[in-house]
């Protein structure tokens, strides 16, 4: 059982009429993560049509409907559990106003339950930003590319180990559960990822790679 959820469970179980009020800070403590994980995996298509605010808001209210599972066998913490719905409610989303719509092959991996890849433009905005900071605009181009580059190139697998690290800010943990693969492995694909883009980040002066979460 995963550390943390049974005293989350617990918490909530035993919350009397506060039940409700407490189940909305919790959710509300998960707000900023899952806000990021939404907005790191939308599709273009849906982007232009919904925001981050409305996924969440239908994921809420699914969470409303189906906590008392949660509470009866915690078997995740209440913010994985959450991002499961969150990820699931983004996937019905994307298939309903997307439909049968061509997707891009570089971003491909498995959909559940991580839920939609994390796009390559979306997770290098979060690398530039928090990597060092090259000089100039054509400077910042230049590494923009270089890291798309990479990215393309990388293992779905390692790509998205590096989505859940650097945006939504899991432990390794917390990614291996989501993938569905052992620490160990999560550990190295994460390791590996990173030796990747220092080939994009060595050519910046000063550049030494993105800061770990």
């Amino acid at each position: 059982m995963a550390d943390g959820a049974p005293e989350e469970a617990a918490w909530l179980r035993d919350a009397g009429p506060d039940r409700e009020a407490r189940l909305a800070a919790l959710f509300e403590g998960c707000r900023p993560r899952l806000e990021r994980m939404v907005e790191a995996r939308m599709d273009p298509v849906l982007r232009a049509r919904l925001g981050a605010s409305d996924v969440l808001q239908e994921t809420w209210l699914e969470v409303q409907q189906r906590v008392d599972d949660w509470v009866r066998a915690p078997d995740m913490t209440f913010y994985l559990w959450v991002r499961f719905l969150a990820a699931q409610r983004l996937l019905k989303l994307r298939r309903f106003h997307v439909g049968a719509q061509k997707r891009d092959a570089r971003r491909q991996v498995a959909d559940a339950p991580a839920g939609p890849a994390a796009t390559t433009a979306a997770l290098v905005d979060r690398l530039v930003a928090t990597g060092p900071s090259p000089s100039g605009v054509a400077a910042a181009g230049e590494l923009r590319q270089r890291l798309l580059d990479v990215l393309d190139a990388m293992d779905a697998t390692d790509r998205e180990v590096l989505a859940l690290r650097h945006f939504e800010e899991l432990s390794n943990a917390e990614v291996a559960r989501t993938l569905g693969i052992e620490p160990d492995a999560a550990s190295k694909r994460y390791l590996r990822a990173l030796a990747r883009l220092k080939t994009a980040y060595v050519r910046d002066v000063g550049g030494t790679g993105p800061a770990r979460p």
